[in-house]
């Protein structure tokens, strides 16, 4: 469906390598990239509805050192949503206390009535959208309720609790980040992996290089802040199981997304 790539540390690194070969992984997935740095001090999104490398932006962003200590990048394989800037990954809501929520998804959410009112409010279409502006909007209410901002093992267990729910029948992996956690979770067997350094770690769909990956487990929701691990939530057990309705739905879809050739560039 899409891929993921995940980068959290206490110290900057230079991240264009990983960068290049997780990007190189587009002809798989062709409808779109995104990248955000999250450093607080040069926080910045970019983003195309566009192969990867068919990108003359990200070719250019690709020519200079990225450098930061947290991060996030996502290349598409659609299977809701148009083939449009809005619906391009990352996706960015603040909440009420001002921190910059950041999202990104791998999978469907096939079935979930606590998302349905946000299609009416989201830019975009996609159900990845609908999951930010749902946590965003339940730590609103949390916050609102106690009275004062919540702290990050509060926020912890709202979000958990949140993904957990929205996991029964779904394929739900994804990488969030509040501006100081980075929130982790797959539920679908060898689909994420990490690589944990002394200062950072790393996370992707595949392994970007001959490094100790190792699979990231399923079913719970980890945290991570500057590269060390915070928290863990309970085992949900909601493993998703692709099921033929299912498959013959995202085919059906991606059939109709099918584009002519573009041009590639070769960064």
């Amino acid at each position: 469906m899409c891929e993921l790539f995940g980068f959290s540390s206490s110290k900057e690194e230079e991240l264009n390598d990983y960068l290049k070969t997780f990007y190189s992984h587009c002809e798989e997935h062709p409808h779109g990239w995104g990248l955000a740095i999250l450093d607080s001090d040069k926080y910045q999104i970019r983003k195309e509805p566009v192969k990867a490398r068919s990108s003359v932006m990200l070719g250019n962003i690709l020519l200079n050192p990225i450098v930061c200590k947290s991060m996030l990048a996502h290349i598409r394989l659609a299977t809701i949503g148009r083939l449009d800037f809005y619906n391009c990954h990352p996706f960015v809501k603040k909440d009420n206390s001002g921190r910059r929520w950041t999202l990104i998804h791998n999978g469907t959410i096939f079935d979930s009535q606590e998302l349905c009112k946000y299609s009416t409010i989201e830019e975009g279409e996609t159900d990845s959208e609908r999951i930010l502006l749902y946590v965003v909007d339940m730590i609103n209410s949390f916050e609102e309720a106690k009275g004062e901002s919540l702290n990050l093992k509060e926020r912890f267990d709202i979000v958990s609790g949140l993904i957990s729910r929205m996991s029964y029948t779904n394929k739900l992996n994804l990488i969030l980040s509040d501006g100081e956690q980075m929130y982790v979770h797959n539920n679908l067997k060898g689909s994420l992996n990490y690589l944990k350094r002394d200062h950072s770690v790393f996370f992707s769909t595949q392994a970007l290089d001959d490094g100790e990956w190792k699979e990231v487990p399923i079913n719970v929701t980890l945290s991570f802040i500057n590269g060390d691990f915070l928290f863990k939530s309970d085992n949900h057990f909601n493993e998703y199981v692709e099921t033929e309705e299912q498959i013959k739905f995202i085919e059906k879809f991606l059939e109709s997304l099918k584009t002519d050739s573009e041009e590639e560039y070769a960064w």
